[in-house]
């Protein structure tokens, strides 16, 4: 099972995060991440290897911020490697997307079973996928609906996915908020 944590704080949030994915780390999984809003712009650290491994690359590319998000996954869509790790990116569309900051960061666990259509959808519309996973599709989505309000962007998203899921999802433009989403899929808040 994946396990996701997302927090939101006015100190450095990454430690509550990485200890989250410790105690997630029981429960087994292939790769794991961390992404945070910093200075602006989203950045993020992610390891195919145990929670320790990401915790030294968090230290060694200063991965800090009051919010964020944390990953473990067990892969279901596209092997696991780091470019299919959770936490994922948007950058907008367009074929230099990849090479623009990311405004959107997106964790999920589930299945979302509409996946290849709405990827085929989004493709049309300009954007670059850099993994083989069906939530980098629920990244782009939440983009793609984006109008200055990332609960209605999250809401309408939603709307259009099959499947059961539980999503944390934050924007580089609302720095001091994390939107979650769930069907059929746990999701508790506190």
């Amino acid at each position: 099972m994946c396990g996701i944590v997302g927090a939101v704080s006015t100190k450095n949030i990454v430690p509550v995060l990485l200890e989250g994915l410790r105690r997630l780390e029981y429960r087994g999984y292939d790769s794991c991440g961390v992404a945070v809003h910093q200075g602006g712009q989203l950045k993020r650290a992610r390891s195919t290897s145990r929670v320790a491994e990401l915790e030294a690359n968090v230290k060694a590319e200063e991965v800090q911020g009051g919010t964020g998000i944390a990953h473990t996954r067990w892969a279901t869509h596209g092997a696991p490697a780091v470019h299919n790790a959770h936490p994922h990116f948007s950058h907008g569309p367009g074929a230099d997307a990849q090479e623009r900051p990311g405004r959107v960061a997106l964790v999920h666990n589930g299945i979302i079973e509409n996946y290849e259509e709405l990827r085929a959808g989004l493709q049309a519309r300009g954007y670059v996928f850099s993994s083989q996973t069906d939530t980098e599709v629920i990244a782009h989505l939440v983009d793609s609906l984006y109008d200055g309000d990332l609960f209605d962007a999250v809401k309408a998203a939603v709307k259009q996915l099959h499947g059961a899921y539980a999503i944390a999802v934050f924007h580089k433009d609302e720095p001091h908020r994390v939107v979650g989403a769930r069907a059929g899929s746990p999701l508790i808040l506190g």
